[in-house]
């Protein structure tokens, strides 16, 4: 069994194939380690030199799939993310429902007047008598990183946008956070800011095990986008009406009658989303 082969990542960059990487996203899925291993087992028998890493996904996904479709919806989470796009809308909805089912009161594309100027705010958060606001940045291209220009900028207009808010005696709460959300990641320099003026920076994998994938694992919030049984055209239909999670689909089912689901694919549909939610 041949586990040492060159792959070829998204980038373009040669690594050598890590079958620890391919045991752990599996079991992230939720699947049982005996199905983990049966799966790893057939994936690394696959192997050849200078396979995609597209490829190794998409075989473990099928077989993932196979076995039981909610765990492959899980495993293509991350996947599922760029399926918001392309023009990062979808994902500034999905942000705030995450933070929503948090326990924060939201509000989506705010306006908010600064000092110096006025400026338009993807999410504004609030809970406990605390006010963050909070700003989205989705890239579609999976290797694109977040450089240390965001957080300057985004700090910039939390700064302008605090301190008029501060003299507003209408504000009824302290605006205590600037966030910065991305689905991709942070460069070095981009965090060393962000900790050194107090500015939250949440992506994919940071904070460590608090990250945007831990979140949404640990709250059971997925996107409509990672549904296996859904085709693109239904969840482009979903995502025009604000359903941007697979536990919004679940108290208004009534969607899939308007895309004229049959009942018996419903209840499929259904069956798998509540899988998900819950487990």
């Amino acid at each position: 069994m041949k586990t040492t082969v060159d792959i070829i990542k998204s980038s373009g960059e040669k690594v050598k194939f890590s079958i620890d990487k391919l045991r752990k996203s599996l079991l992230r899925s939720g699947a049982k380690q005996a199905t983990v291993d049966e799966i790893v087992d057939i994936v690394v028998g696959e192997l050849y030199e200078n396979i995609s890493t597209k490829e190794i996904y998409n075989r473990a996904f099928a077989l993932l799939r196979k076995e039981k479709s909610y765990l492959a919806s899980k495993y293509k989470l991350k996947r599922a993310i760029y399926e918001l796009g392309p023009t990062g809308f979808p994902f500034e909805r999905f942000i705030s429902a995450i933070l929503m089912y948090s326990g924060y009161t939201t509000e989506v594309d705010k306006v908010l007047q600064g000092h110096c100027i006025s400026h338009e705010v993807d999410v504004v958060a609030t809970k406990n008598n605390s006010t963050t606001i909070v700003e989205c940045k989705f890239h579609s291209e999976k290797n694109f990183k977040c450089n240390v220009k965001v957080p300057l900028y985004i700090n910039s207009r939390y700064n302008d946008i605090k301190t008029h808010w501060d003299k507003n005696p209408k504000n009824t709460s302290d605006l205590t956070e600037g966030w910065v959300v991305t689905n991709t990641r942070f460069t070095e320099d981009a965090l060393k800011y962000g900790q050194c003026v107090n500015l939250y920076l949440l992506s994919w994998d940071y904070p460590g095990n608090n990250g945007l994938k831990d979140r949404i694992d640990r709250l059971g919030l997925y996107p409509i986008t990672v549904s296996t049984l859904l085709t693109q055209r239904e969840k482009q239909f979903l995502l025009s009406r604000d359903v941007v999670l697979c536990r919004q689909l679940v108290g208004d089912a009534f969607y899939l009658d308007h895309l004229g689901i049959s009942e018996k694919r419903k209840e499929k549909i259904l069956n798998e989303i509540n899988m998900l939610c819950h487990q």
